[in-house]
C-alpha cells in the first residue's frame, strides 16, 4: 500500500438495483474497471438540476379545477342543471393550464 499513487479510498454503499444499473452503464463504455469508471464519473460527470416550479404551478391549477368540478357536480346533482358561468370558469382555468404548459415548454428550449 505504501507505493500506491492514490492513498485515499472512498466507499459508496449501494443497493443491488443500483449496482446492476452501474454495471449496465459500465457495459456501455465498455469497461470492467470500476475504480476508473467511478473516478471518471465523480470528476467529470454532469450534475443536472431541474426547475419544477412550472410543473408545481400547473399541478396547483389542476387541483383548482378538480375542486371546481366537484362543486359543480354537487350543484348539478342537487339542482339538475349546470350554469353557464360554471362552464366558463372551467374553460378559463383550463386556458391557464395550457398557458403554463406552453410557457414551460418554451423555457425548456
Amino acid at each position: 500500500m505504501a507505493n500506491r499513487t492514490r492513498a485515499i479510498t472512498l466507499r459508496v454503499p449501494v443497493t443491488e438495483a443500483e449496482r446492476a444499473l452501474i454495471e449496465q452503464k459500465m457495459e456501455l463504455i465498455p469497461t470492467t474497471n470500476f475504480a476508473a469508471y467511478a473516478r471518471k464519473m465523480l470528476i467529470d460527470g454532469y450534475i443536472i438540476q431541474v426547475d419544477h416550479t412550472d410543473i408545481k404551478a400547473m399541478a396547483a391549477e389542476i387541483q383548482k379545477i378538480g375542486v371546481n368540478v366537484n362543486q359543480i357536480a354537487r350543484r348539478v346533482n342537487a339542482t339538475g342543471s349546470a350554469y353557464q358561468e360554471d362552464i366558463d370558469e372551467i374553460k378559463g382555468v383550463l386556458a391557464e393550464i395550457w398557458r403554463l404548459q406552453r410557457l414551460s415548454l418554451l423555457k425548456a428550449l
